[in-house]
């Protein structure tokens, strides 16, 4: 893949992921105005973690971070790819059904393991029973979680990309239609909220449609795959020597992926002891997420089989390339969005999220976390560029090590600082860990040879990224106190925010271009393809 084909390829996950972002705020912004941080959002919010988690640890992480270099090195070798494909698709299946079966029935366990300050209240019955409704998602995203390894690899991006957008349009459907039947949605959302039975109702609408987004997101990559050359079928499972070497390689991903989801688990924990909490870092998430998933997870879809590939043929330089080039992108457009979370986190809550149910409260306290995971931002994207380094190599043992040291750290600094800075001590924790693991992994990849290492380019234009988001962040501390009164002021506040937002983005865009930053015309030749 030329670097002008990886940047293409980074937009077109990036474009499409902004696209679900988007409309995850959308679907954010209904459920604030709906349900608040009440105690349906709070039960909702942990049941839909509990599929993501083992979600992120069967697929998107131990088993997608072997499979997907495996697979990229097969079809680069011209072996049978579609053999091996098909093998991994049955055997996850098998899995996961095991897994969703036993999922469902100890959900009281798991929520207990998520969420152990629920015991004491409502919340817990409630987080259960959505828990049951949502679990089978994990069985359906799993698979199509492989299904987009094999489009990715092939260099096929689009419709495992646009796949997401799905899950996202059925929460918003599921929502509307609820409220039209159950209550009157202009003075839901612009009043004091809805009653309790309207609540719930939602919440259980949206439990149930968790399963069936990711039936419809699985079915939308099949099918893509299928046309690609991949039609993978069900069938009974088999073992082979090939899935044998493909566990050996996946197990420490695993215990990688699982103290990740440890760190997670703390955060809830931490969280679920202060009423509100969990909802307030769950809104917290979805702002960070936004340049997270636009930029990281395009990044780490389009890197690690594009430098698979280069490592089968024997292409050091290109890889450098690749990785570089990679990493440069990550950092010139999340460095400024963390100034901008750092800088103006109350008018995006505020104006965002603080309608119906969402008080002023809940802004306040969402700030404070979006501003502290703002500070680990570019940590958490330059993981994301770091990572397949050692994937790309089927190296998934030293990725895991760190993470334990990572996990242990958490653990301490979440817990520890709870008492002294109450639920901001899960975000805290969260920033502190991203940039001890980017540490860890940059140190081990000193010995991975030219491939890993930093280029002239690279040097000579981070500090000009870092200065142009200086000036960007001046400039929107002083646009802000100017607009603040607007930003305040019901029929204006969505127009003050895209003045403060679009300002911030000229800025930025434009004393970038001026210092050397990087060249505007290397983003449009992207777009364009």
């Amino acid at each position: 893949m030329q670097p002008i084909r990886l940047m293409s390829g980074f937009f077109t996950v990036g474009i499409w992921t902004l696209l679900s972002r988007v409309m995850g705020f959308a679907r954010d912004i209904l459920i604030a105005g709906y349900l608040g941080t009440g105690i349906a959002a709070q039960a909702f919010i942990v049941a839909f973690s509990l599929p993501n988690l083992f979600r992120r640890f069967f697929a998107e992480g131990a088993f997608n971070m072997a499979f997907v270099p495996m697979f990229s090195k097969k079809v680069e070798g011209g072996e049978d790819a579609r053999a091996f494909a098909q093998d991994a698709f049955i055997a996850m299946a098998a899995l996961l059904t095991g897994i969703t079966v036993l999922g469902i029935v100890a959900m009281p366990w798991l929520v207990t393991a998520m969420a152990s300050g629920f015991r004491e209240d409502a919340r817990f019955d409630l987080a259960v029973q959505y828990g049951r409704l949502a679990f089978p998602y994990i069985l359906f995203i799993s698979l199509a979680a492989l299904l987009s390894g094999v489009l990715n690899a092939t260099g096929r991006f689009l419709a495992a990309a646009a796949a997401p957008v799905i899950l996202n349009v059925v929460f918003i459907v599921a929502m509307l239609i609820t409220a039209a039947f159950g209550g009157d949605l202009s003075e839901t959302l612009m009043g004091t909220g809805l009653d309790r039975a309207l609540g719930l109702r939602i919440g259980d609408s949206l439990a149930l449609s968790v399963p069936i987004a990711g039936a419809l997101q699985m079915a939308i990559v099949w099918w893509a795959a299928a046309r690609a050359g991949y039609p993978l079928r069900l069938r009974l499972p088999r073992w082979t020597p090939e899935l044998s070497r493909l566990a050996r390689i996946a197990a420490p991903a695993a215990l990688a992926g699982g103290v990740v989801q440890i760190n997670l688990l703390v955060g809830r924990q931490v969280a679920s002891f202060f009423d509100g909490a969990v909802a307030w870092l769950s809104y917290a998430d979805r702002l960070y997420q936004l340049p997270l998933g636009v930029v990281g997870i395009a990044i780490g879809v389009v890197l690690l089989p594009d430098l698979s590939r280069r490592l089968r043929a024997g292409d050091e330089a290109g890889g450098r390339d690749a990785f570089n080039r990679a990493a440069e992108l990550s950092l010139a457009l999340t460095i400024p969005a963390a100034v901008a979370l750092l800088v103006i986190p109350i008018p995006l809550v505020s104006v965002l999220f603080e309608r119906g149910a969402f008080t002023a409260d809940d802004t306040a306290s969402t700030a404070i976390a979006v501003a502290i995971y703002g500070l680990g931002l570019p940590a958490f994207v330059l993981q994301k560029a770091l990572q397949p380094l050692y994937f790309a190599r089927e190296d998934t043992r030293r990725p895991f090590n760190y993470a334990v040291v990572a996990m242990v750290l958490n653990v301490v600094i979440a817990i520890g600082l709870a008492p002294v800075i109450g639920f901001a001590a899960a975000a805290f924790g969260t920033t502190a860990v991203g940039w001890i693991m980017v540490l860890q992994l940059w140190r081990g990849s000193r010995e991975m040879g030219a491939a890993a290492t930093l280029d002239d380019r690279f040097k000579r234009r981070l500090w000009r990224i870092v200065l142009a988001s200086v000036v960007m962040g001046a400039i929107l501390w002083g646009a802000g106190a100017v607009l603040g009164p607007l930003l305040a002021t019901a029929g204006l506040r969505y127009a003050a925010l895209a003045v403060l937002v679009g300002l911030g983005i000229v800025t930025y865009f434009a004393t970038g271009q001026v210092l050397g930053a990087f060249r505007l015309q290397e983003f449009r030749r992207a777009l364009r393809r």
